[in-house]
């Protein structure tokens, strides 16, 4: 896209890494007191509680652009499926590991963008998102035979992000982001309350969770609704192919925060990796400010 601001989408993107396992690790609390159905439909009625008046107060609708109500409603389901399989896998596994599992998402994502948008994937852009995946390795050295079945949700979570990530990158130029999210919240809040009606079993119902929770639900509501709305944000501003290697700052935040929470401490290897990590995407962060610099054309005199 011409309008794109490389810079402006990596730091959204930035705060997204940050703000997404926080909100993962407040879910990941809550999975022994409040049933998983509950769980989703609290996440996006509060994102539609927040957003929705925002939106009707600055006097637009509800409606999707014309020819984008498909894409929307798609947008949607894809946002319930990533997020019903990564607070279930979190029931599972550990926040660090079930990140990290997830983290084949990047390249899924380049590939896709590659595929269906022609964005152009350079070499040192797929060298950065290869540094970055052994980084994640060294931090988490998942081991995927000991974890078992529950290791599928998050690989469930990457391609529905991936492909989440990409229908967004697709809407972005046509309608407002805040808007996006309301409309998104809206939306998912309806077709999960529908699924909590049909769909049998004890995870799929509605139960009202207890004060303590209850706080802790809204939390983790404001928190996803923030993430979110800078992620959609930064697809605005940078190619998906551009955002992909930062999304392995995920994983350091992610450490960090489940160190805090539950008291996984990395020890050295994973602390190099973290370093590795990290030096690949602030390498990401200066090359693309550079490139920003390098395009700006000179005013005439």
């Amino acid at each position: 896209m011409p309008n794109d601001r490389p810079f402006t989408g990596i730091l959204l993107m930035l705060g997204f890494c940050v703000l997404a396992p926080l909100g993962d690790g407040m879910a990941k609390l809550l999975g022994g007191a409040v049933v998983l159905g509950t769980l989703v439909l609290a996440r996006f009625a509060i994102q539609a509680a927040v957003l929705v008046p925002l939106v009707l107060a600055r006097g637009h609708d509800l409606r999707p652009p014309h020819g984008t109500g498909h894409l929307v409603w798609l947008r949607s389901a894809l946002h319930i499926a990533g997020m019903t399989m990564m607070f279930a896998s979190l029931r599972y596994l550990p926040l660090a590991d079930a990140l990290a599992i997830a983290f084949v998402m990047p390249f899924i994502l380049l590939l896709l963008g590659r595929v269906f948008m022609d964005e152009q994937v350079g070499p040192q852009r797929m060298i950065a998102c290869a540094v970055g995946f052994a980084g994640t390795l060294l931090v988490i050295q998942p081991n995927f035979v000991d974890v078992g079945l529950p290791a599928l949700l998050p690989l469930g979570v990457a391609v529905t992000f991936a492909l989440f990530m990409l229908v967004t990158r697709s809407l972005s130029g046509r309608i407002d982001p805040v808007r996006l999210q309301a409309i998104g919240g809206l939306q998912a809040t309806i077709l999960v309350s529908v699924g909590l009606l049909v769909l049998p079993g004890p995870q799929a119902s509605f139960a009202l969770p207890g004060t303590g929770a209850l706080w802790l639900v809204v939390l983790m509501g404001l928190v996803g609704t923030a993430a979110h709305l800078l992620m959609t944000w930064s697809l605005r501003c940078a190619p998906a192919s551009t955002l992909a290697p930062m999304q392995y700052l995920e994983i350091p935040f992610g450490t960090v925060i489940g160190w805090a929470m539950f008291g996984d401490l990395p020890n050295g290897l994973a602390a190099c990796g973290i370093v590795v990590t990290v030096a690949s995407g602030l390498y990401i962060i200066v090359r693309e400010r550079n490139l920003a610099r390098r395009t700006i054309p000179t005013a005439p005199a």
